[in-house]
């Protein structure tokens, strides 16, 4: 009996850790075939923007064309509508009867498993192979729970590799940075040829800001997209909220993007780029939704009655990568750990009391936020 590996996801676009999870699984089994298998629909990932199908499929094949047992098959793209992997698993087991079929996941995916549709039909064509890095702290306890409640045996691949997420690259790629440390240098080449991805408006937002600033916005705009959901928003919206939150704060005075701008009164230097980077925002970029508007409008201020949106934004902006604060590590943690209004309770808590052990004056609406969520969550 032969073993075949399925490998299916979105790949959208496939990275360097899809092709590091799928050589470290041919050295485990030594498969006949790794058959590659990008979605059509995702029936997990909404409100995510997806590279052409053609264009997919063309990535896969240049990732995975020097690996001689690979192949990229169209099935659930020709198949169309949403893609269960319990209709793709009993296709492949009526093509294959005889062979032993394994379907490669993440080592994220046993922790929601239970969730997919069918999942018992999964299981009575394939064995669960999930990919875990070494450094993963969770895959044990999940892997456990789907092996309790299915009474199967959860094959483990071990591989060393980088945390890479497709959001990360679609988001560098929309913006226009480098993406060659994530993807394989053919997929790179193929992604800048077509602009797949890439918004020309908001790559010209760099232009407003210093190089250092326009870094640490690019990381605010990957935060904001791989945490979209959480503040119910697309990833496309979370990435242009991030990507415009400081387009004011290089700009001098006199700017002529500000001509027409009024700015409040009563508001400290360090806050007013908040209220007109949502004017330039708005003026220049064409951002329209006003809970997105008001994210960047309230992003280092805070204030009372935040949306999802605002909160998530003040967050990733304190929080993201880059950051170096005493408290930053508890506060991610809380942020990862916690819903949105808990971390940002947490987020005014420290800030408060780092502007009160500094003499700092606390601008009005960061304590009303504060004092809000305290007697909201309380």
């Amino acid at each position: 009996m032969s073993c075949i590996l399925l490998f299916g996801g979105a790949f959208n676009p496939v990275h360097r850790e899809h092709v590091a999870l799928a050589k470290a699984a041919i050295k485990k089994f030594n498969p006949q075939k790794l058959i590659v298998i990008p979605t059509a629909v995702s029936p997990h990932k909404t409100g995510i923007p997806v590279a052409p199908d053609a264009d997919r499929l063309a990535m896969c094949r240049l990732a995975f064309g020097n690996i001689a047992c690979a192949e990229v098959s169209d099935y659930e793209i020709k198949k169309g509508g949403v893609s269960y992997s319990y209709e793709t698993c009993e296709h492949f087991k009526k093509l294959y009867p005889e062979d032993e079929l394994y379907f490669l996941m993440g080592g994220d995916m046993p922790s929601c498993f239970p969730s997919w549709r069918e999942p018992e039909r999964i299981l009575a064509c394939v064995t669960l192979a999930a990919g875990a890095r070494e450094s993963e702290k969770n895959f044990k306890r999940s892997r456990s729970e789907v092996e309790r409640i299915f009474c199967v045996k959860v094959e483990r691949v071990r591989y060393t590799g980088a945390a890479v997420s497709s959001t990360r690259v679609r988001t560098l790629a929309r913006l226009g940075c480098d993406i060659s440390a994530y993807v394989l240098p053919q997929v790179g080449q193929y992604i800048s040829d077509r602009a797949l991805y890439f918004d020309p408006s908001l790559g010209r937002a760099a232009s407003f800001e210093k190089r250092s600033r326009w870094e640490h916005s690019v990381r605010v705009a990957v935060m904001c997209a791989e945490n979209a959901s959480r503040a119910r928003l697309t990833e496309d919206a979370a990435v242009a909220m991030a990507a415009l939150h400081d387009i004011s704060k290089n700009l001098p005075k006199d700017s002529p993007y500000l001509k027409d701008f009024v700015p409040p009164e009563g508001v400290p230097s360090p806050v007013m780029h908040q209220y007109s980077g949502a004017y330039i925002a708005k003026k220049y970029f064409g951002l329209s939704d006003e809970n997105l508007l008001n994210a960047i409008r309230y992003h280092t201020s805070g204030r009372a009655g935040m949306s999802s949106a605002e909160m998530l934004l003040y967050l990733c902006d304190m929080l993201e990568e880059g950051r170096s604060f005493p408290g930053v590590a508890k506060l991610r943690k809380i942020f990862y750990s916690q819903d949105l209004p808990a971390a940002m309770l947490a987020a005014l808590e420290h800030q408060i009391s780092f502007l009160n052990s500094t003499g700092g004056d606390i601008y009005p609406l960061t304590k009303q936020a504060y004092l809000y969520l305290k007697e909201f969550l309380t």
